[in-house]
């Protein structure tokens, strides 16, 4: 069975923005900052984008364009080991958790869309929130999204996956610029923006590991890193260019994309009396934003315009997440494409059914199970390409570039010795604070630095001896 493969490069990064720019930075970054002080939050946000986020889609992408697999064939070829193909199912997990959930939040997005020329919201925003995010009617369009979702899959990565993201990001992006130069003339602009963008040291010396722990959470979740997507993506690419040029590209689209969705949405918050600015959650779009639209001339068509940008953001990341699963079976099992896309989808259709109907089951998908499961996924890509692919990751990081070779050392020290415990320790603390255990940020710190240390030691050690980490044909 031929293996499909980009048609070139736009295609490729475009595709891979597009699984970055989902409801990570329109939804889940105004809430993340909005809770974290605003500005004090992008800051540190943008940092750790550069010193975690770049290096750790680098490893994926260098792992997948160097086996030209999906994760599990990924890492159980590069080894020459099934236990490592063992570990690479956690991206089907990953997969499929975070579809379970993203197709709810995807119906609910349909819901308003199709509502907003009506202004159905308008008159009670949170009652009609509530009243939709779960039951019949919250499944019933989970549906329609997930069907949506499937039928890109179904065409291809050539004739679905990049025709799709080619459309839908310039759209996105030209949307959002236009929607960002019309709201900077609210009443509230000019306060949202002392908010969002004015740098506030105290902030950030007061509530520091919050800011950090919720800031790297919110790196991982935006820009698709630990799931096995861009192993995916990447593993499409047939042709050598420059990976670093390429990761990069991705990070500062995908980030510039989530600073321009806050310029959108925190001049509505700040222009519309009542609302709480620090509504944390699905609230900060869905009912604030909801809010700001009631109360603004042609509120009708503004919103119908916002909540089809979101629509479209959101298709682009769920489209990845399906994407995920198929691969492994068209890959492992040799099951054709589009009866691999109807297989999943009808188990996705079950798993976030029972989302919908479930406030419980979804917060706790949307929430802990998904941050430990990218978190931990990252960290086994990030050994795996430093201590067991080793110099043939950095050989393969140096390939189609002629700006970066000499940073392929520097890159696998960075994922290989610093990344593990700064991993470990932000999901030490997530994992400790859901049980409810205390402990100091230096016990957590030194224990993830032992970890970690550890870690390395058993990968470096049980590193196979029959490893072969070339590269098949092109």
């Amino acid at each position: 069975m031929a293996r499909e493969s980009w048609t070139g490069r736009i295609g490729f990064v475009l595709a891979a923005v597009g699984s970055a720019v989902g409801l990570g930075n329109l939804w889940r970054f105004p809430w993340m900052t909005a809770e974290n002080g605003g500005s004090a939050f992008l800051v540190v946000y943008l940092g750790i984008v550069v010193a975690v986020g770049v290096p750790g889609l680098l490893a994926e992408f260098v792992l997948g364009r160097r086996s030209r697999k999906s994760p599990v064939g990924a890492l159980r070829d590069l080894s020459g080991s099934r236990n490592w193909g063992h570990v690479g199912l956690l991206s089907v997990l990953a997969g499929l958790v975070l579809l379970s959930f993203y197709s709810v939040v995807g119906g609910w997005i349909l819901r308003y869309l199709v509502a907003s020329p009506t202004g159905a919201y308008f008159d009670a925003p949170g009652a009609y929130f509530d009243a939709i995010a779960h039951g019949p009617a919250a499944a019933a369009f989970h549906v329609a999204f997930l069907a949506a979702t499937a039928g890109v899959v179904y065409g291809g990565v050539r004739d679905g996956i990049e025709r799709a993201t080619t459309i839908m990001m310039p759209v996105v992006a030209l949307v959002l610029v236009g929607m960002a130069a019309w709201a900077s003339g609210l009443a509230g602009a000019g306060d949202a923006y002392a908010f969002y963008l004015a740098f506030d040291v105290a902030t950030i010396r007061a509530n520091a590991l919050d800011v950090v722990l919720a800031a790297a959470g919110q790196a991982l979740f935006t820009l698709s890193v630990g799931a096995g997507t861009m192993i995916t993506y990447a593993s499409y690419v047939g042709e050598d260019r420059s990976l670093p040029a390429d990761a990069t590209l991705v990070a500062v689209l995908n980030t510039s994309l989530g600073v321009l969705a806050g310029l959108v949405v925190f001049p509505l918050l700040f222009s519309t009396p009542g609302v709480d600015v620090a509504t944390s959650g699905p609230g900060a779009l869905f009912v604030g934003v909801a809010t700001a639209f009631a109360t603004l001339p042609y509120g009708e068509l503004l919103a119908a315009g916002f909540f089809a940008v979101v629509a479209l953001a959101a298709l682009s990341s769920s489209i990845s997440m399906l994407e995920i699963v198929v691969a492994y079976l068209v890959d492992e099992r040799e099951i054709a494409r589009q009866r691999a896309t109807v297989g999943v989808a009808a188990f996705v259709l079950f798993t976030g059914g029972a989302s919908a109907f479930s406030p419980a089951l979804f917060g706790a998908l949307a929430g802990p199970v998904v941050d430990v499961v990218l978190t931990t996924g990252l960290l086994a890509f990030v050994l795996f390409a430093a201590w067991v692919v080793g110099g043939d990751a950095v050989a393969e990081f140096a390939r189609g570039t002629r700006y970066a070779t000499g940073l392929g050392g520097a890159w696998r020290a960075l994922v290989g010795v610093v990344l593990p415990p700064f991993l470990l320790f932000t999901l030490g603390v997530g994992v400790l604070d859901a049980a409810g255990v205390d402990a100091t940020t230096w016990q957590i710190a030194i224990a993830a630095v032992v970890l970690a240390v550890a870690l390395v030691a058993v990968v470096v050690g049980r590193r196979p001896e029959t490893a072969t980490t070339h590269r098949p044909p092109d």
